[in-house]
């Protein structure tokens, strides 16, 4: 049946309409954003998914990808302060947060992030020494960040990261620097080593004080007990020759006897611990020794009593009288003299 002029009139309107659908349905991917002009001019950014734009009348400009992305920075050779070359390469990081900024601000966007950022990297290496650029690398990729994601903020980029990824100085300045740190490492360990030596030295002299001391304190101590001693000695003598005085005055003859013993057994020992004699002649009888011992005798049991009881009171001392008949004792001779004796 032959398709009357009408019929072709609503086909074709109907595949034009369907055309018109399709050419005014945009999907967007996610991570993506799209700009729209109309007749060559910015109007609107699309967003991720399904989005409509007038037919012949809109188009899509420039599809930017928000996503972060990496950019690999190319060596570079860098003089320092110190007139050092060295070669460093680096990777910067970015965002693109404005998509309308980034699409018409700035033309060919990954090339001139790159430079600006190799730019940045020599001029802010060149400010600092060799060891500084070695030792400070945070430092270094804080600032590069600041100035790098300062100058690309007008074109709706944020720089999110530069890091330094290697720095090489030449190998006769690696080596140069190999032995500065040597002899550094060897000056330590001297004088690590010397004040080692001072601390141990001074420890034994304090110790060597402190011994002196406690022997100087020790040896005061020792002659104090010494003289305390003496003086004891001294007071048990004058007491005890007090005691032989008394007696002697009342007439005792014991007190005598007592008195000569001493004296005779105190050079007897004298004579027997001498060094220089080795064989002792001399005239003396042993009943002499013994009746003094037997005078020591009497004269403690009358001082002291009976059983040795110092509370029993002692016998009282005859006077003698003109009819008392003289003591018949042994007479003692003197050790020393060596003349006849009388019978």
């Amino acid at each position: 049946m032959p398709l009357a002029g009408l019929d072709i009139v609503v086909i074709a309107f109907v595949v034009l309409v369907i055309l018109v659908l399709f050419a005014g349905i945009k999907t967007v991917p996610q991570g993506y954003r799209y700009t729209i002009e109309r007749f060559g001019r910015y109007t609107r950014t699309l967003e991720p998914g399904l989005n409509l734009i007038i037919p012949f009348i809109d188009k899509i400009g420039a599809k930017m990808n928000v996503m972060e992305q990496v950019l690999d920075v190319p060596t570079q050779e860098v003089i320092t302060r110190d007139n050092a070359s060295c070669s460093a390469d680096a990777v910067a990081f970015y965002q693109i947060l404005n998509a309308a900024e980034a699409a018409y601000q700035v033309s060919d966007l990954q090339s001139a992030i790159l430079n600006l950022t190799m730019t940045n990297i020599r001029s802010v290496m060149g400010s600092m020494d060799l060891d500084e650029l070695l030792s400070n690398r945070d430092t270094i990729n804080d600032r590069l960040l600041r100035v790098v994601d300062e100058a690309v903020g007008p074109w709706g980029i944020k720089v999110t990261r530069v890091e330094i990824k290697d720095i090489q100085p030449p190998k006769d300045l690696v080596d140069a620097m190999a032995r500065q740190m040597k002899a550094e490492r060897e000056k330590r360990a001297q004088v690590l080593e010397a004040e080692g030596a001072r601390n141990a030295q001074i420890l034994r002299a304090e110790g060597a004080k402190q011994s002196a001391i406690l022997q100087a304190e020790g040896q005061r101590e020792a002659a104090f007990r010494d003289a305390e001693a003496r003086e004891r000695l001294a007071e048990a003598e004058a007491k005890a020759t007090k005691m032989v005085s008394e007696a002697i005055a009342a007439g005792d003859i014991q007190a005598i006897n007592y008195f000569v013993a001493q004296k005779y057994t105190e050079a007897m020992a004298s004579i027997g611990t001498a060094h220089n004699s080795k064989i002792v002649l001399m005239p003396m009888e042993a009943s002499s020794l013994i009746g003094s011992l037997a005078g020591i005798g009497a004269i403690a049991r009358d001082v002291f009593g009976d059983g040795g009881n110092a509370s029993t009171p002692s016998q009282p001392v005859r006077q003698p009288t003109a009819r008392t008949v003289p003591v018949q004792a042994a007479p003692v001779r003197n050790p020393f003299d060596t003349g006849p004796r009388e019978s």
